[in-house]
């Protein structure tokens, strides 16, 4: 199969194929502008490849993830999100020379440029924490020089290296808490929870069991191919925009709820069933009333028609977490409870309706004591490393161009303008 065939008002367009590694088939309609003046209409790209990419393969239908031909379980068994930042980022897995050197140049960049900290002051103490990531992540292109050849690998090392010291500090703005500076002896991982939790009345000791569950949520958003966040990074990208201002418009299309704040509706409506009595039956029976407008939310997956393979991971995290911090939390309870009711449903098994990396996800930032207002913030740190690397690779595609959509146009047709004194 090397082409297909259009048939528009009887003339035969033939149009070329491409397919991918996995067998993935796309049409190229790029052509079919210039041979027949129509365009394809696809209302949300869902069903258009914008990009050919070599970084994160899906098979929703068989449960399949991969970064980089890896499967997604291996890399968050064995790999540090360190590890899996220079994978996605770079191609390869690196020797343990080249993760040393990249670990150490993380940790080497974490500080901020002191100045940046007055723009803290200037936010309101109200103001989200998601709001405040980006605007600071566009502004380190006011310290640091644009994106060239030279300077790519060292923005791109600030950037990972700041971000999270970003995020600790919006947060610690949002309680009124004085900041607490990164250290170089911590972790990556560990170093976020150190500036997030400790302050100066009192040391803090960052638990391993948060720091493993940390790593794997991290690990496991790092990339999921072409979401709405980071197609919004290529396109912006390729205007020949900046790293910084990239990666900002990524965050800002993550900040939307439809999008990075699925985990967010958990914890809500988990409020909403401990506020009526927390009967989790009975919002299982409203769920599969078709008249009732109640959703329940961290089940199924738009892309997975399987088991999300990212919820099996955090699946058993979230009982590590819980079992040894033995956590006494009212929500926590009805979300093991709802797991156990919907997952013994006919309803929800056979419709593959089962608990989503979302469902975990949120239950395990409420475990570790991360207020929801930050859980957008925490999926912008694990996307961080995709996002770069989807930034890059578009950068470096030689046959590369700047993104322009067509529209079908719905609107008046032409019509003579009526001066303001005849209406």
């Amino acid at each position: 199969m090397s082409s297909a065939k259009v048939i528009l008002e009887g003339n035969e367009y033939e149009l070329p194929i491409t397919v991918g590694t996995e067998g993935e088939v796309g049409i190229e309609i790029r052509s079919l502008r210039k041979l027949s003046k129509a365009v394809t209409l696809d209302e949300g790209y869902g069903n258009t490849g914008s990009c050919k990419s070599a970084i994160t393969f899906i098979d929703g239908e068989r449960g399949i993830m991969r970064y980089r031909g890896y499967p997604i379980e291996q890399v968050a068994e064995q790999s540090s999100f360190v590890e899996v930042c220079y994978l996605l980022v770079f191609g390869e897995l690196p020797t343990s020379g080249q993760l040393e050197e990249f670990s150490d140049a993380l940790t080497r960049h974490t500080l901020l440029h002191e100045d940046m900290k007055k723009f803290f002051e200037g936010y309101s103490s109200s103001a989200h924490p998601m709001v405040i990531l980006s605007s600071m992540v566009a502004s380190l292109s006011t310290y640091y020089p644009p994106t060239t050849d030279e300077t790519l690998d060292l923005n791109i090392l600030r950037l990972l290296a700041k971000a999270k010291t970003i995020a600790a500090f919006s947060y610690k703005k949002s309680i009124g808490q004085p900041f607490i500076y990164p250290r170089n002896d911590l972790s990556y991982t560990k170093n976020f929870l150190h500036m997030m939790f400790a302050n100066p009345a009192e040391p803090y000791e960052v638990p391993e069991v948060l720091d493993h569950a940390l790593r794997l949520l991290l690990i496991l958003h790092a990339d999921h191919e072409q979401n709405c966040s980071t197609s919004t990074v290529r396109m912006v990208g390729s205007s020949g925009a900046d790293l910084f201002a990239s990666i900002a418009a990524g965050i800002n299309a993550l900040s939307g709820p439809l999008h990075g704040g699925a985990n967010q509706k958990v914890m809500e409506m988990l409020r909403r069933i401990r506020a009526d009595g927390s009967n989790t039956k009975k919002y299982v029976e409203m769920a599969k009333d078709k008249d009732s407008d109640f959703r329940l939310m961290g089940f199924g997956h738009r892309v997975y028609k399987n088991f999300d393979p990212r919820a099996r991971i955090l699946k058993v995290a979230a009982n590590r977490v819980l079992d040894e911090l033995k956590l006494d939390d009212s929500l926590l309870d009805i979300a093991r409870a709802l797991e156990e009711v919907a997952l013994a449903d006919d309803y929800f098994l056979e419709r593959n309706l089962y608990p989503n990396v979302d469902f975990y996800s949120g239950f395990l930032y409420r475990a570790m004591g991360i207020p929801t207002n930050m859980f957008t913030v925490m999926f912008s740190l694990g996307r961080l490393p995709g996002w770069i690397a989807h930034w890059k690779e578009m950068r470096e595609d030689p046959n590369g161009r700047i993104h322009r959509p067509r529209q079908i146009y719905i609107g008046e047709t032409e019509r003579a303008f009526v001066p303001i004194s005849e209406r």
